[in-house]
């Protein structure tokens, strides 16, 4: 197997660096950040749809390029480097599932307008008594002629705050075994009876909210896939997200600042015989998550849809972020812990942030137990528990 980069890949990778310094300039946009400016994104978002990259690995006949995946890979490791933004949830989940789910008309409808960026998705999964056991999900949707009517709520609704869509699971026939009684819906979130109410997090962002469902109406021709069939749609929905290789590239503008630190003489941290094994642990892992998440990638360009390959990337990745915080907190000692504004902060206390944010990261698209489950059932055909 080759490992390295042709020289066109080389060549692509230079132009989306030469890209983002050129349209991305508003902090450092780290999902770690306190705050994120939605309309810095948005705005970022429209220059890649001008450049046709928003979409630039959908068929040029839904509005993408076709672009390869590889090509894919290196634009997602490039941003998540600098912490540009990318397609947000329309052109990496909404916009795949409706090309294998969706009714012409919904293709129709919707992939132009992501493609273009005129609307932004976010993703209704998890009820405050369904996360990891999200088939257990109990918000109602009650047929009502050419019309559903929905009931309940949703938790850790990422970026609900900024969308003019919401992609949603339902419960349609609560008599079903739990994974056959569940329906797949869009609507906009400004639909009669959404309440979206944003979540502060312990870093002080607030990526996710809690949104509220009380006899909303929805129509059922904005259904993705079968009645009761939802399940398996959203199964598909969850592979690509857990397949990206964001989780590989997130802690390595972090550690190049890490060693930017041990390197100057000045800045009073001495790397210790133990802080070395923790510099060897990153460069390790970071290389094996970033096969890990290679092979994800070429198993998509071979026309596959990763499942349980998926999961190892995602489970494997997340977990390093974890790992790799505490470790540069080891070597920082005391002053890593300290928080952005501190004058004594180090790095102006990114090494905090990323702290207090990377445990987020196995619990979001699936918890690590989850993740795990499917390892071993899908992967080595372990019988279920």
């Amino acid at each position: 197997m080759e490992f390295g980069w042709s020289d066109e890949e080389q060549g692509f990778r230079a132009e989306v660096r030469a890209f983002i310094d050129a349209n991305w300039s508003t902090g450092t946009g780290h999902d770690w950040e306190p705050e994120r400016d939605s309309d810095a994104v948005a705005t970022y978002q429209q220059a890649l749809s001008d450049h046709g990259w928003l979409t630039m690995a959908w068929p040029e006949e839904y509005g993408g390029k076709d672009a390869s995946y590889i090509q894919q890979v290196i634009f997602n490791e490039e941003s998540v480097l600098t912490g540009a933004p990318r397609g947000g949830q329309g052109a990496s989940l909404v916009g795949p599932t409706l090309m294998i789910f969706g009714t012409e008309e919904q293709k129709l409808e919707h992939l132009p307008k992501i493609a273009r960026n005129e609307i932004r998705w976010a993703q209704g999964y998890s009820e405050p008594g369904s996360g990891s056991d999200l088939a257990s999900l109990q918000t109602r949707a009650v047929r009502d002629g050419d019309e559903f009517v929905i009931n309940g709520q949703k938790i850790w609704t990422s970026g609900a705050m900024h969308a003019d869509w919401l992609h949603v699971l339902t419960r349609t026939d609560p008599a079903a075994p739990k994974h056959r009684g569940i329906s797949y819906f869009m609507m906009p979130a400004d639909t009669p009876g959404i309440t979206i109410r944003a979540l502060s997090q312990i870093t002080g962002a607030s990526e996710f909210a809690e949104t509220f469902f009380e006899d909303v109406r929805v129509p059922a021709a904005n259904m993705i896939g079968e009645e009761n069939r939802g399940w398996y749609v959203a199964a598909t929905t969850l592979d690509f997200e857990r397949s990206g290789v964001d989780r590989v590239a997130a802690f390595r503008g972090p550690y190049a600042q890490l060693r930017r630190v041990l390197d100057d003489a000045e800045s009073g941290v001495e790397l210790t015989a133990s802080g070395r094994g923790d510099i060897a642990d990153i460069e390790i892992e970071a290389e094996v998550a970033r096969l890990i998440g290679y092979r994800v990638t070429w198993m998509q360009a071979s026309g596959a849809v990763p499942n349980y390959e998926a999961s190892m990337s995602k489970v494997f990745g997340s977990e390093m972020i974890q790992r790799d915080a505490q470790r540069a907190s080891r070597i920082l000692g005391q002053r890593g812990m300290l928080r952005p504004g501190s004058p004594h902060a180090v790095e102006d206390g990114v090494f905090c942030q990323v702290y207090l944010w990377a445990p987020s990261r196995s619990i979001l698209a699936g918890t690590s137990e989850i993740q795990r489950n499917i390892i071993a059932t899908r992967g080595l055909g372990l019988p279920r528990g």
